[in-house]
């Protein structure tokens, strides 16, 4: 498997363990950056679960295409964040931006190989 997707999946699982974490124990920088526990919260807190474990997965799956729909999907909502927040200040839009820049090369990677 080629190293970028090592790497992006990787990514998403170091980002997402005490993010997850965080939300789910209402750590103080959680709400800072995720507000308080709402419903909106805790579907948030779904979507990232299934992205961490579908990570998990696709590290023994080891398949490129399914790789590059996850990553894909991340990219877009990635990237949208800052419209939908309404700010670049925000820390999880900041961190957003910066991880979709990660999973876009690996995706750039994927179209070339394939």
């Amino acid at each position: 498997m080629d190293t970028l997707i090592i790497l992006s999946l990787l990514l998403n699982i170091a980002v997402l363990v005490p993010v997850c974490t965080g939300i789910i124990a209402d750590a103080a920088w959680a709400q800072a950056g995720y507000g308080s526990v709402t419903p909106a919260r805790s579907i948030l807190l779904s979507i990232y679960l299934t992205i961490g474990v579908l990570s998990v997965a696709l590290l023994v799956v080891r398949d490129s295409e399914f790789v590059a729909a996850l990553l894909l999907v991340q990219v877009i909502y990635k990237v949208t964040t800052p419209v939908t927040v309404g700010t670049l200040k925000n820390p999880v839009v900041i961190s957003n931006l910066l991880i979709a820049a990660v999973h876009g090369v690996t995706l750039a990677s994927i179209w070339r190989s394939i």
